[in-house]
């Protein structure tokens, strides 16, 4: 059944991750009664001759400027000198659930946008069409203006576009997927582009993906407890109640009951290394973190990011800053370094299960013949590949403002670069999760003793059940992947 996203009721990220695929978007009534209210404010706005921003003006730092006066003429002067982006397209999946939180934040009405751009947008969602969105080119300022402008000028027939993830001329892909080139006058061409859909949806995917790898990577962290035969005590509840930190509490609390029946079994020393024992610590204010992010999402995705904005209610047009994506460029910055420190933390307990020093004797590599075989040697390679990656790409974006726009854009946030740049990092994480995974499920293989927690126990069936052993050896990409799947799957 094809999903459903009400444009009258709270966008969420599983609309955002149903977007990715066909999806079915309804905007009723009162969406159709406040968007049509708000256009013909605008026309009241037009007709007293008030100065509207991009209706009677230039743009950017050319806004003392008349703009054209023919309204569907302004459309192309608002877009043509946007086409400037570069690099690779952005994802289908980002693309078409910045689509979707655009469409959203217009059908509030307060954008002075008309209802026929809607009834496109939706129109766009029911189908497999995605504008080519090229990665480079936006500063996060003014909105995501380059990769926007792509997506409109495809919309209209112009540029490329994908249906059914083949690119084409946009009047081709439109005519495939049955749409029409959509009319824009100079309004409606601002509304598109002049917010930040594109920092906002990455920043939401990113931070869903790596939620689900910080639960994997608790997930895991336990069975790695139970398979070494660790002392849980650095789990306990007095511990982390005096140490005072709310995500450390809760994210301990959690590891209690998938450690829940745990029996030490006596060999280990005292005191575990921290990539056990400092686990809830770290993987805590990884939490607290991930909730501010959270916060930052929530409040993006209900959000009305443009310029000027139209209040029938109050007959004024208020001309700002609501495009400028500070919040969710503080949000993705810190989100890269909850990335960095998971992954970190993952790779270091696959370092700790492939040492036979380490590891309660279990085989070098885990190799079920060493020598013969080589077991995780390559896997753990790839992920210290992997979390050097990540560590040499989290230099924050949102301070590296850079004035441009003939200084109208004095400062600027970058939060576009910053989300795509943690969503990058996200899919990272997860191979690290998976590799993390195939490496536990192989211990269990060549020699650990069975969990002793029943939650761990179902952790390591999961993952049996997916995952054959290494024996022989054999690529194991295949396997990363599907193992994280099945861990990230196990409390969605």
């Amino acid at each position: 059944m094809t999903p459903e996203v009400d444009l009258a009721a709270p966008l969420r990220i599983e609309d955002l991750r149903a977007a990715r695929d066909p999806v079915t978007v309804v905007a009723g009534p009162a969406v159709r009664d406040r968007v049509s209210a708000g256009r013909i404010f605008l026309s009241k706005v037009l007709g007293d001759d008030r100065a509207v921003y991009g209706s009677t003006t230039g743009f950017g730092a050319l806004v003392g400027y008349a703009g054209r006066a023919d309204l569907r003429d302004q459309a192309d002067n608002t877009l043509a000198h946007l086409g400037a982006g570069h690099g690779p397209d952005i994802d289908a999946g980002v693309v078409r659930a910045t689509m979707l939180v655009r469409a959203w934040s217009l059908a509030r009405g307060a954008s002075g946008v008309s209802p026929h751009v809607i009834d496109a947008l939706v129109a766009m969602l029911g189908t497999t069409f995605v504008p080519a969105m090229p990665r480079l080119g936006s500063v996060g300022a003014s909105g995501d203006l380059i990769p926007l402008g792509a997506a409109a000028q495809a919309l209209r027939g112009r540029g490329h576009a994908y249906v059914d993830g083949v690119r084409l001329p946009a009047a081709e892909a439109l005519a495939a997927a049955g749409l029409r080139p959509l009319p824009l006058d100079g309004r409606d061409a601002l509304a598109l582009v002049n917010g930040t859909p594109l920092t906002t949806a990455a920043l939401a995917l990113a931070l869903d993906s790596v939620r689900a790898s910080h639960r994997a990577v608790r997930l895991l962290t336990c069975l790695l407890a139970d398979l070494l035969g660790s002392d849980p005590q650095f789990l306990d509840a007095r511990l982390l109640a005096a140490y005072g930190h709310p995500g450390a509490i809760d994210v301990a609390a959690a590891m209690r009951r998938t450690t829940a029946g745990l029996t030490p079994s006596g060999s280990r020393p005292l005191q575990e290394p921290y990539s056990i024992r400092c686990s809830p610590q770290l993987l805590g204010a990884a939490e607290d973190a991930l909730r501010y992010v959270d916060g930052v999402v929530a409040a993006d995705l209900g959000s009305v990011s443009d310029n000027p904005v139209f209040f029938p209610d109050d007959d004024v047009v208020v001309h700002g800053g609501n495009f400028f994506g500070q919040p969710a460029a503080f949000a993705a910055d810190l989100l890269s370094t909850v990335v960095a420190q998971v992954g970190n933390l993952a790779e270091r307990q696959l370092d700790l299960l492939v040492d036979p020093h380490r590891n309660g004797g279990l085989p070098p590599m885990l190799a079920a013949g060493p020598g013969r075989q080589h077991g995780l040697q390559g896997v753990q390679l790839a992920s210290t590949a992997l979390i050097a990656e990540i560590r040499r790409d989290t230099m924050p974006a949102s301070m590296q403002s850079i004035p441009t726009n003939l200084h109208n854009q004095d400062v600027i946030p970058l939060g576009n670069q910053a989300a795509l740049r943690a969503l990058d990092q996200a899919r990272l994480l997860r191979l690290l999760v998976g590799s993390l995974a195939v490496g536990l499920r192989q211990a269990a293989y060549v020699g650990a003793r069975p969990p002793t927690a029943s939650g761990c126990a179902a952790v390591l069936a999961a993952l049996v059940a997916a995952v054959p052993p290494i024996d022989p050896d054999r690529p194991l990409e295949d396997d990363v992947r599907r193992a994280a799947g099945v861990v990230e799957a196990l409390e969605r």
